[in-house]
């Protein structure tokens, strides 16, 4: 069984992922990448220069929460000086299977690693402020036996993934989340 710390060694760095990514989806991320800032004051930089973990993603690119979670987690690694990851969630389930939310293989899922490669942190797939957006659309969906159910899903995840892109405050909640998990994770 491959730990974290071999999958980390084995993926490619954020930048190569987005630059790869051949979804409809990558220029919404670089959207959002481009769009978003952290700031260098918050505490959590200088906690993580102190600990200097380094990061494992686990993503894929067809996924919408992967598309405005990957660009914050990347700024905040770069802010920091850190290595930030990519392993396909579906190229080795294995991985993932250690992971799993709520019995699902939701992601992107990050794990923040220390020098040792010991996993010290976990955040994802969402933070709790998108998951109660996601789970309020959800229930007006019609039955999933309904015949417009699927027309009505695929519906909502698109108006979802464009609120991500064009409303800053989804990313701000994210980033939040984050940097309250981390901090959590490295005190």
């Amino acid at each position: 069984m491959k730990t974290e710390q071999q999958y980390f060694e084995e993926s490619m760095t954020m930048a190569e992922y987005m630059e790869q990514m051949s979804t409809n989806l990558k220029e919404p991320s670089f959207k959002i990448y481009e769009s978003f800032t952290v700031n260098s004051e918050d505490d959590v930089f200088q906690l993580l220069r102190e600990k200097k973990p380094h990061i494992l993603t686990i993503t894929e690119d067809w996924c919408g929460d992967a598309m405005l979670n990957n660009p914050v987690m990347r700024k905040i690694a770069e802010e920091a000086n850190l290595e930030i990851r990519c392993a396909f969630r579906d190229a080795d389930t294995e991985l993932i299977d250690r992971y799993l939310t709520n019995g699902g293989r939701a992601i992107p899922i990050y794990l923040f690693l220390n020098e040792q490669g010991e996993v010290i942190g976990k955040w994802g797939p969402r933070a709790p402020e998108l998951q109660q957006l996601v789970v309020d659309s959800r229930a007006e969906l019609p039955d999933k036996d309904d015949p417009t159910f699927e027309e009505k899903q695929k519906e909502l995840y698109t108006n979802l993934q464009e609120k991500y892109v064009k409303d800053p405050q989804c990313a701000k909640w994210v980033y939040e989340d984050i940097k309250s998990v981390i901090t959590k994770a490295l005190s």
